[in-house]
């Protein structure tokens, strides 16, 4: 299966990783109640040529407002699936973020409750804003 975000070679990114609360989502009892970290990483594709040029914060995507929507949706309501907060937070950057095209989000659950050794385990959404993608066949963001 190909990679979607292939289409989005030509954009600009915005990387942000290791934004890191302390949530309740888990499928069994005592991860509702006792809370465990959860460490979140995205790619924001965009283009950020305009804001570039003009040197404007209004231009781009503020990540301080990207990790926010982050932290609030960590803390926020108990879920059993990190692939239900995954998909929650995508759809909220998208819903908040005028100039995301497509993203990719990470959410590490690094203390699962697993019982043998493993280092972290994680799962990775890939959204895009729809209407962005085909622009003949160059991706949301090709330029020239």
């Amino acid at each position: 299966m190909p990679n979607p975000a292939h289409a989005y070679a030509s954009c600009d990114r915005i990387t942000l990783t290791g934004v890191a609360a302390v949530g309740f989502h888990g499928a069994l009892d005592f991860e509702k109640r006792e809370g465990q970290p959860f460490v979140v990483d995205t790619v924001l594709y965009t283009d950020f040529t305009q804001a570039a040029a003009t040197d404007d914060l209004a231009q781009t995507t503020n990540y301080a407002e990207v990790a926010e929507i982050i932290r609030t949706h960590i803390v926020g309501e108990s879920l059993d699936l990190i692939e239900t907060l995954a998909v929650r937070i995508a759809q909220n950057i998208l819903d908040e973020c005028a100039y995301v095209h497509a993203l990719e989000v990470t959410v590490n659950k690094p203390k699962a409750p697993i019982e043998v050794t493993f280092g972290n385990v994680a799962v990775t959404v890939f959204r895009e804003r729809e209407g962005t993608q085909s622009q003949g066949g160059k991706g949301a963001c090709a330029r020239g």
